[in-house]
């Protein structure tokens, strides 16, 4: 185990101590919103901060995805996706009966009431996401170097897939999300690279991007140690309990750090510790692929959504990226990189001045929930323990207003919105 030395923390400070297990965007964020409420804090995390899902997404401030990855009539798909293992959505046949339980939840939140809720209580987090970030990014010097604030456009091959989006596209609109229609000409205008292929787009005003996932991470995390946060290298795999409550996290090393508060925000692995804490969560991991290239000849100006085909395309500070779909496999299956190459193969008949060479693919562990919304919330069983996890493909996005909800929560049991719909407890059987 490994410790990161920083500076003596600056301003209010109090005696309690808070252990953050997590060093993802989520974990960064969380840790620093701490600080500011003036707790003694230290980030716990078996790698280098920003070296999970935090490093390979795509990179989107996707402020306008509040409809729910299930959505209505889906559960037709499922067969067919089922049956191709580089289709959008595809499960490993030996993890099949492990994710049976997801499965069915995830099934069950397709139903429209239950999308429609979904959508409202996504909107409610995602209309914050901006001004959760303004203070983060100004006072670490980020917002000029790594965010860019220019909307993402979706684009359709037919105008019968635009049509079929239309309740989608009509569920964000009624949240308070800003689309506006595009012809096929205006989609030629905004990114003539595309192929001349698409009968119409749709652009996501609100949408934003950042340059380089790793850097924001890693910038948030200097930040939070500039101010006098704490960092050690450690596989939290247990906890000792006093009083009936948690009291110190246990290593692998056999170590124990104790605290008067904790939090869980590690991703993926999350789903363990909960359960140690009294809280079992039907958690459980979207496997995300991506190719990341220079740019040699393609250009874009914004992340393009190709809506048929359910993947992206984002220009960041390194090249542009194309990745998306979902594999349901677990933690521990070796990857699949044929799903990267397929995934390729698709952007380049989109974009077809991409090139392979000096590319490099990646797979990356989404932590998702069955209803697509987060565990953001207070423990029911233990006054002193949090969780913050489960943000599937927007984990970027709602990092600071993870943090800014769960600070809220530690220092005075209250948030500036309903956190009813993000406790964990939430599914009956757990």
């Amino acid at each position: 185990m490994t410790e990161t030395n920083v500076k003596p923390a600056t301003g209010h400070t109090n005696s309690q101590k808070v252990v953050v297990i997590g060093a993802g965007i989520v974990g960064v964020n969380v840790g620093l919103a701490l600080l500011g409420k003036g707790y003694d804090v230290t980030i716990l995390d078996r790698g280098e901060p920003g070296m999970g899902a935090s490093f390979g997404n795509a990179g989107g401030i996707a402020v306008s995805e509040c409809a729910p990855v299930a959505m209505p009539g889906m559960i037709r798909n499922v067969p067919g996706w089922l049956m191709d293992p580089l289709g959008p959505l595809s499960v490993r046949w030996g993890y099949l009966p492990r994710m049976m339980p997801w499965l069915l939840r995830f099934l069950a939140a397709s139903r429209k009431s239950r999308v429609e809720q979904i959508a409202s209580n996504m909107a409610m987090l995602l209309n914050r996401a901006w001004d959760d970030y303004d203070p983060v990014l100004k006072n670490a010097g980020l917002a000029d170097a790594v965010f860019k604030k220019h909307g993402a456009m979706a684009v359709y091959r037919s105008t019968e897939s635009r049509k079929a989006a239309e309740y989608a596209i009509d569920l964000r609109r009624r949240n308070g999300i800003k689309l506006r229609d595009l012809t096929r000409d205006e989609v030629r205008d905004i990114e003539p690279d595309l192929a001349p292929i698409f009968a119409c787009g749709v652009m996501e005003e609100d949408w934003g991007h950042v340059l380089d996932p790793f850097k924001i991470v890693t910038g948030i995390f200097k930040h939070f140690l500039d101010r006098g946060g704490k960092f050690k290298t450690a596989n939290v795999s247990n906890f000792v309990f006093r009083d009936g409550k948690p009291r110190a996290a246990v290593t692998d090393e056999g170590d124990m750090i104790t605290f008067d508060s904790v939090v869980i925000a590690c991703g993926a692995w999350s789903k363990t510790l909960a359960k140690r804490l009294g809280s079992p969560v039907p958690l459980d991991t979207e496997r995300g692929y991506n190719t990341t290239v220079p740019y040699h000849d393609a250009r874009l100006s914004r992340m393009v959504v190709c809506a048929d085909d359910s993947f992206v395309l984002s220009p960041l500070e390194m090249g542009i990226r194309v990745g998306g779909a979902v594999e349901l496999g677990g933690l521990l299956a070796a990857p699949n990189y044929e799903r990267a190459k397929a995934l390729f193969a698709k952007g380049k008949e989109v974009l077809p001045k991409l090139k392979a060479e000096g590319g490099t693919e990646w797979m990356g562990f989404r932590p998702s929930m069955p209803d697509s919304t987060p565990v953001i919330s207070k423990s029911p069983r233990h006054a002193n323990t949090y969780f913050a996890f489960g943000h599937g493909h927007l984990g970027v996005t709602l990092g600071a207003t993870t943090g800014r909800l769960v600070a809220d929560l530690m220092a005075t049991g209250e948030a500036p919105i309903d956190m009813t719909p993000y406790r964990i407890n939430r599914f009956s059987g757990f």
